[in-house]
Formats: structure tokens, C-alpha cells, sequence
């Protein structure tokens, strides 16, 4: 899985540097990434595909043996009690690639974070619901 990670510049061509298989996974979580946040913008930041909504929502990136997610650390502990069978750290999950993904669970850690996001954005602008 050798690339040149920094001169990616969109997430089909971060996609397309890897081996098929692994690209299927890797779009799968796009989409469900982008059901739960249609309206988030796709970007790379990080060198990693990146989802963005009033600012990152979340980043992920595929490796050897997993498919990492990045939700920030409130992202992953609001799950904490679904996440414990996956190992990770602060901010990070790690989804064994020879797996499927639990696109449920992925689905409702984005939701999570696109609400956080508005409500985090609305306080800035001083608007309240």
C-alpha cells in the first residue's frame, strides 16, 4: 500500500491508491459517511479524507491490517461502551479491515458529530433554537 500520500488532493484519488478490496471498504464507509452528512463537505486535511461541517467531522484512512476513524474524542466517547471491542485511543477507532464494518455504529457516531458541530457553530453565532 506504498503511495504518495502528500500529493493527494481529493478522496477518490486517496482511494484509488489502494488495492481493490480494500477500496470497496473504503467506499462503503464514504457512504455511509455521506448518508449520515449529506450536507458535509469532502476534503483531504490531515492527508486523509476528511468530512467537514462547520469544521472536521471526521477523517479516515486505511492501513495494512485496519481502517482507521477519526470522530474527535468526543465522537468516540460518546460510544465508548459500543466501541470497546475495537481498539483505538483518544479521537481514533480501529476496524480490523478483514471484518465488516459495524456501518450502523459508524452512521450514528457521525450523526453525533454533525449535531455537535451546529449546536458547537450556533453558540459562536450567538443564535439559539
Amino acid at each position: 500500500m506504498e503511495r504518495n500520500k502528500a500529493g493527494i488532493t481529493s478522496i477518490d484519488e486517496y482511494i484509488a491508491a489502494f488495492p481493490e478490496e480494500t477500496q470497496k471498504i473504503l467506499e462503503e464507509l464514504r457512504a455511509t459517511i455521506r448518508a449520515a452528512a449529506p450536507d458535509a463537505e469532502e476534503k483531504i486535511s490531515y492527508q486523509m479524507p476528511t468530512f467537514a461541517l462547520k469544521g472536521n467531522l471526521v477523517h479516515f484512512a486505511a492501513f495494512k491490517n485496519h481502517i482507521g476513524l477519526y470522530p474527535t474524542p468526543s465522537g468516540t466517547q460518546a460510544f465508548k461502551r459500543e466501541l470497546s471491542i475495537y481498539q483505538g485511543a483518544k479521537g481514533s477507532i480501529k476496524f480490523p479491515i478483514d471484518k465488516p464494518l459495524p456501518l450502523k455504529l459508524i452512521s450514528k457516531i457521525v450523526k453525533f458529530r454533525v449535531a455537535e458541530n451546529l449546536k458547537k457553530a450556533e453558540k459562536k453565532s450567538g443564535r439559539k433554537k
